[in-house]
């Protein structure tokens, strides 16, 4: 009988990216080059995703650089937003959204499983929601699964948390 679990998940801290677009929308408003581009930085936290609009390309590009650096020092992984198209909008403007990663997807965990099982560790991965739990009989067997799993790109960023010994 397994006695010993960690869980795999995948969550940005919504908290740290709402200081981050403050942040990104008070530079985006003292900026020279930003200053009469009409550019905006919003967190809708009901649906996680963050709009940015700006007058043109070229100024989304520049908000986007600095949102991405604002994220960074706040310690939220890049790996977690999934950038969408650039969109036209009324009166020669542009848009995009960028999706906040909160859990991990249906076959990224499937992928995770099967690189556990194909592992020959001596441990058991079941999907739980959206998360991943890994459990074994010895610590160091969950040591060697999680150092597996930090070897491979999934294209999510992953936390080990709810480290459990019984």
């Amino acid at each position: 009988m397994p006695d010993n679990s960690f869980d795999i998940v995948s969550k940005i801290d919504l908290n740290e990216v709402l200081n981050a677009v403050q942040q990104t929308a008070k530079e985006v408003q003292t900026r020279y080059d930003l200053k009469a581009s009409n550019s905006s930085v919003e967190l809708n936290q009901k649906d996680n995703k963050i709009l940015l609009a700006s007058s043109d390309e070229y100024k989304l590009k520049a908000v986007t650089e600095i949102l991405g650096q604002k994220l960074v020092k706040r310690s939220v992984p890049l790996k977690g937003l999934q950038y969408g198209e650039i969109t036209p909008a009324s009166g020669g403007s542009v848009r995009q959204e960028i999706m906040l990663q909160q859990g991990i997807a249906t076959e990224k965990a499937k992928d995770i499983v099967k690189l556990i099982k194909d592992s020959k560790l001596k441990v058991q991965a079941s999907i739980q929601g959206d998360a991943v739990r890994i459990s074994g009989k010895d610590r160091d067997t969950l040591q060697q699964a999680i150092a597996l799993l930090k070897t491979k790109d999934f294209g999510i960023d992953m936390q080990f948390t709810n480290y459990r010994t019984n």
